[in-house]
């Protein structure tokens, strides 16, 4: 252990260390990280832009021009090459830097002391000698020494591979240094980077970090193995397979067809490097690579962080969005509205400063059951409310202690603390306790009569929106701790009421889901009305509440049949949450469930996405989560979801353009040869035409604006493929229809007063331009090229711009007009050219036009 962490635990009070002193640390020792894969340098992506097949194919060509003693198409053909690994490592260097700042957004964060205030830090910024507070459900950012520590497990089983937790007791005769201090063992001080708090709080001192820390040691043996391909990727993966095996055999029969033909074998294997770099479908994984990358960048700038790409494709199907109360639909700003003693009832506003006698007891003992620094939103409220109504008497002050805690149980919603005092003082021991009403009536034994009051005083103030707790209070003389909370001798004091807005968005994002057939459903530990109240508010249906204490009553299959209508779920255990997904995903819907605790990671992990929440969210729910609410709003979900689906929408396109766009280049290609023709296009052709296949289909398509209407359909059906056959037989199609016309233009060349390179420059011409307006048919699925001139694309106007002033060039400037084998054209012939183009982009439009008045017709019928 350094000398700077010994200083910090010879100090032995958590008061931490200066930001100043930490930030030499950091600058010293490194982060606070594990060795990791440096991100993708440049020369690494040079790296692998030269392995794939479309370059190697590239720079085979220019290697037979050489041979056929053609330098400068050889030397071109290397600048194209370079040209395309430019493009590579731009693009690439975009997904880098978004990957980037989305690993900065995604890093784990821990609370630490400095300067003697609570503060968030990443994880990577914790030093030696800080101070870290640790809570149920935070991963521990570092190797430390216990300082404080009530009721703390761990879970070791990363370091140990036990599953069993264990305790952490505080040691102050303890020595932080020796090779026999190992992770695992109960009753230890010690806790491990790496390892997971199950229960209980801590207060620690760091004393190592990085690969200095025990999970650093360990090394490359901790490396995650590579997830498995989603299946978005495995249909890529079949379709790129599928496309390079056709394009292969096509080649190789056109290379022998042509060398036996022509007798020209040299041409002959150019002729079929030039189809197979036509029908080689490269730009699938480029497209989806880019999707995903700039789909999870852009759900970043909307406070949604992606952790698994499988929760993109997912969001485009979501047909139920199961969403918490508390903080989600709430602004999670508690403040307490009215509290009820003896049937007298008090309005509390946000200013109040005085509270009648017989009302400081209620606060006080509110404040009792909850923590001494709370994070708690409800318990902040009970404190903030004492401060400002002066209610502090001797049982809050330093001299008393909590000297045990009873949690929350699926079979009693109270939770309660014993408080012993440090100093002999009359009661040495109180309890306090606050819970669910039913739950406090049930500790404090009352009689039916006052029982029944008790909970239509709390209907009555869950009907108005109000969170409602009962609080209870006992005293206890013995030195055993009861094993139940039921053990004490309650005493009922009163009703608390609290506040909790709901956020500004949350109703038109619920109504966006509605149009967007979606079901929004509420799942809280709340009380039945107060549920039903929220629901009302946000306009989510309130005709039903199904209750947790009702779910335990029903079996499996009439669970199901509940889900199906049912929209508000109330006093619900996060144990039951993972009852409910199940029960959602066996009615057939696509699920994305929130959740903020360490028992809502099983629920997380079961649904189709799994929402955890940023703010206040534990690591392990983060961790079992595919997406993650950096603001815990619902309506950054809902957010999430529009964006999944314009993800989803576009990537089609794209997908129907990649495919459209290599009909004509690989049919003109190798229809010439089979018909006698002379040969239209070479490498350097397919090379330009790849040029603009690249960028607009990834980079292009992904810019494009969210589809009209995007919300206003039902979701995707989940079992339908993106690679649908609908969808290939309309990509085939539009190409088809481009290379009939540029076939048509090249045959009428040749076979009328026009020369052979006329009728390729013609035939070109109609080729680039009909390519374009693939782009601008594909921009839309679902209306005409009309509208989608509307939509603004800055991207896909620089692609434009730049293919038009190539193509004018290679047209205009002698020496690419001779490398082309191009030949200068008169007005009537570029207007031949344009017209065919034109034609193809119309015949394309109304086919497309009575494509989907016949899919309306059926769908209507």
């Amino acid at each position: 252990m350094s000398l700077e962490a010994e200083a910090s635990l010879a100090a032995a009070k958590p008061s931490g260390i200066a930001s100043n002193v930490a930030a030499e640390r950091l600058r010293r020792d490194g982060p606070n990280e594990l060795p990791q894969d440096q991100s993708r340098g440049l020369m690494r992506i040079i790296t692998d832009a030269l392995r794939e097949p479309m370059l190697q194919l590239l720079l085979a060509a220019s290697i037979i021009y050489l041979f056929l003693g053609s330098v400068t198409e050889a030397l071109i053909l290397l600048g194209f090459a370079l040209i395309n690994i430019a493009l590579v490592v731009v693009q690439e260097s975009r997904n880098e830097r978004a990957l980037a700042a989305l690993r900065d957004l995604t890093s784990p964060h821990a609370i630490v002391i400095r300067d003697k205030c609570r503060r968030r830090i990443l994880a990577r910024e914790v030093v030696e000698g800080d101070i870290v507070v640790l809570t149920e459900g935070d991963r521990v950012p570092a190797d430390a020494l216990v300082l404080e520590a009530d009721n703390m497990k761990v879970d070791e089983s990363l370091l140990t591979g036990e599953s069993v937790p264990v305790c952490k007791v505080i040691n102050p005769d303890a020595v932080p240094s020796g090779p026999e201090i190992r992770p695992g063992g109960d009753d230890s001080p010690y806790i491990w980077a790496g390892s997971l708090v199950v229960s209980g709080d801590a207060i620690a001192c760091v004393t190592a970090t990085g690969s200095r820390s025990a999970i650093g040691k360990i090394g490359s043996s901790l490396h995650t193995v590579e997830a498995a391909p989603t299946p978005l990727q495995v249909q890529t993966r079949r379709l790129v397979w599928l496309f390079a095996g056709v394009g292969a055999a096509a080649s190789t029969i056109l290379a022998l067809a042509y060398g036996m033909l022509q007798g020209s074998w040299m041409n002959a294997i150019l002729a079929g490097i030039t189809l197979a770099m036509a029908t080689l479908p490269e730009e699938f994984p480029v497209v989806l690579a880019v999707f995903l990358v700039l789909g999870a960048w852009r759900m970043s700038k909307y406070h949604v962080i992606v952790r698994r790409s499988s929760a993109i494709e997912a969001l485009g199907a979501a047909t139920v969005l199961c969403s918490d109360k508390t903080g989600t639909l709430t602004l999670n700003k508690m403040s307490v509205a009215k509290i009820i003693v003896d049937d007298v009832e008090l309005a509390v506003s946000e200013e109040s400063t005085q509270l009648p006698e017989q009302f400081r007891a209620l606060i006080e003992y509110a404040i009792l059951a909850s923590q001494p620094d709370p994070f708690d939103p409800m318990e902040r409220a009970f404190r903030e409310l004492g401060q400002r109504c002066g209610v502090e008497t001797d049982h809050l002050h330093k001299g008393w202690a909590i000297a045990k805690t009873y949690p929350l149980h699926p079979d009693l919603l109270a939770t309660s603390q014993i408080w012993r005092a440090t100093k002999r003082q009359a009661p040495s021991v109180i309890v306090a306790s606050k819970g669910a009403p039913e739950a406090i009536v049930d500790l404090c034994h009352l009689d039916a009569i006052h029982a029944d009051i008790v909970r239509d005083a709390a209907t009555a103030l869950a009907a108005d929106g109000l969170r409602v707790l009962g609080i209870a209070k006992a005293t206890f003389a013995r030195d055993a701790h009861p094993q139940s909370q039921q053990e004490f001798d309650f005493s009922f004091l009163g009703l608390v009421g609290l506040a909790d807005p709901l956020r500004p968005g949350v109703r038109g994002a619920v109504a966006a889901c509605r149009t967007a057939g979606i079901r929004v459903v509420m799942i809280t530990g709340d009380h039945p009305a107060t549920a039903r109240a929220i629901a009302r508010q946000a306009g989510i249906s309130d005709d039903d509440v199904l209750t947790g204490h009702t779910m335990l009553a029903l079996d499996d299959q009439q669970l199901l049949e509940k889900a199906r209508d049912t929209s508000i779920f109330a006093r619900i255990m996060p144990e039951q949450k993972l009852r409910l997904v199940n029960a959602f995903v066996a009615n057939g819907d696509v699920v994305a469930m929130t959740g903020d605790g360490v028992n809502d990671a099983p629920s997380l992990k079961a649904a189709h996405i799994g929402v955890a929440m940023g703010g206040r969210g534990t690591d392990v729910a983060r961790e079992a989560a595919s997406l993650v609410l950096l603001n815990d709003d619902f309506e950054s979900l809902v957010t999430a979801v529009r964006l999944g689906r314009r993800i989803d929408d576009n990537l089609r396109k794209a997908i129907s353009y990649i495919l459209a766009v290599h009909v004509p280049i690989a049919g003109m290609s190798l229809i010439p040869v089979f018909f006698g023709w002379p040969l239209l296009l070479g490498p350097i052709h397919v090379v330009f035409l790849e040029l603009i296949i690249d960028p607009v289909s990834s980079i292009a398509f992904e810019a494009e604006p969210e589809a009209h209407g995007l919300m206003k359909h039902p979701p995707r059906d989940p079992k339908a493929p993106l690679f649908s056959l609908t969808l290939l037989a309309h990509g085939l199609t539009q190409g088809a229809i481009v290379l009939a016309m540029a076939l048509i233009v090249f045959y009428l060349g040749i076979q009328g007063d026009h020369s052979e390179s006329v009728a390729r420059t013609m035939a070109f011409i109609t080729l680039v331009l009909g390519n374009l307006g693939l782009v601008l048919t594909n921009r839309s699925l679902d209306s005409s090229v009309i509208f989608s001139l509307t939509k603004p694309n800055a991207t896909l106007v620089i692609v434009f711009v730049t293919a038009l002033v190539a193509l004018t060039a290679a047209l205009l400037v002698p020496w690419l007009r001779s490398l082309f084998a191009f030949e200068r054209l008169n007005w009537g012939q570029i207007g031949e050219a344009m017209g065919a183009a034109g034609i193809s982009l119309i015949i394309n439009d109304v086919i497309f036009i009575f494509v989907r008045k016949a899919q309306a017709l059926a769908g209507a019928n």
